[in-house]
């Protein structure tokens, strides 16, 4: 049974996967505020992904925690603001815990607050839905009803500024070769002939996430990006999600792999041609924006030639926006 709109309901949301799963959350949150105008909206994330609703408007907190294999500091300190987090949180006595990813370990930590109900996912099967609707579908117990809206996330405006500043007048087309499966991975000499061809039309800004290929917490394509830094377009790294959002919101169009970044671009509303590799396209691909896709029947994107990529950008640019969403 929903729960009537006049109450005041304490609702947390717990998602503690990764960049684009948040990403997909935030219909849902809009979706909680629309059909609960006067209740408590939380979120429960990591260190890692939580820029993702840095400013949402809709949400009343977002409680943030840091990974162990994310920690900065000592394990000590690290448990120790854990505890101090589950605490507060405790302290709150939530109505209602939703779980988009019920893992056992998330499942321990919702259960641990004893809130009246921990809501997940219920199974379907044959499931082809998109990450958006399975998500959206754990409001209905709330009141949450109709289609889901689109992704939403806010750029820092100072960030913006800086970026801007730094990177020159565009329009650009962003392209980002950070991919963390090896299937989504696209081989460095192709991505050169891409952006060869490219900057003949368009202006092209190149992004990727920093570090060294063999670091176990943080792998990072330095030495891909670094190859390419003569190829002719406008080259910045993006250290952090605050700058990768920032920096994507001032592109006019992204080329990137299947991945938080174009779950990103789709939520800036940007036009996406997305790189997939074995991922389910149904369940990831870019959701309410103008896209276009390439996924190689081996499921492994190095499969893709640059003129299937180049061809597929051609589409993109060609076909009206409202076709394509």
């Amino acid at each position: 049974m929903a729960v009537a709109a006049s109450r005041t309901p304490r609702i947390l949301v717990v998602r503690r996967d990764n960049i684009g799963d948040l990403v997909c959350t935030t219909p849902l949150f809009d979706g909680l505020r629309r059909a609960q105008p006067n209740a408590f909206i939380a979120a429960l994330v990591n260190t890692y992904n939580a820029e993702v609703l840095a400013r949402n408007p809709v949400l009343d907190a977002v409680h943030v925690y840091e990974k162990l294999k994310h920690r900065k500091g000592g394990i000590f300190f690290n448990l120790l603001a854990r505890a101090k987090l589950s605490s507060e949180l405790r302290r709150l006595k939530f109505d209602y815990v939703l779980v988009p990813a019920p893992t056992p370990r998330t499942l321990r930590l919702a259960a641990s607050l004893s809130p009246r109900e921990i809501i997940t996912p219920q199974p379907i099967e044959n499931d082809t839905r998109h990450e958006v609707e399975r998500t959206y579908a754990l409001g209905e117990a709330l009141g949450v009803s109709g289609t889901p809206g689109p992704m939403r996330v806010f750029p820092d405006p100072t960030r913006q500024e800086e970026i801007s500043r730094r990177v020159g007048p565009g329009p650009f087309v962003a392209v980002h070769i950070s991919a963390r499966r090896p299937a989504q991975r696209w081989p460095a000499e192709r991505y050169a002939e891409l952006i060869d061809a490219l900057k003949k039309r368009e202006k092209v800004l190149l992004l990727w996430a920093p570090g060294a290929k063999d670091d176990p917490r943080h792998p990072g394509d330095d030495e891909m990006a670094h190859a390419l830094s003569s190829e002719g377009a406008v080259t910045l790294p993006t250290p952090d999600l605050a700058t990768l959002i920032a920096t994507l919101s001032l592109a006019g169009s992204v080329i990137c792999p299947d991945g938080g970044a174009m779950h990103i671009a789709a939520a800036l509303g940007k036009p996406v041609l997305a790189l997939f590799g074995d991922s389910p396209v149904e369940r990831w691909r870019p959701w309410k924006t103008s896209c276009w896709l390439v996924h190689p029947s081996l499921r492994n994107i190095k499969e893709a030639s640059v003129a299937e990529i180049l061809d597929a950008w051609r589409q993109l640019k060609e076909t009206p926006a409202d076709a394509m969403r």
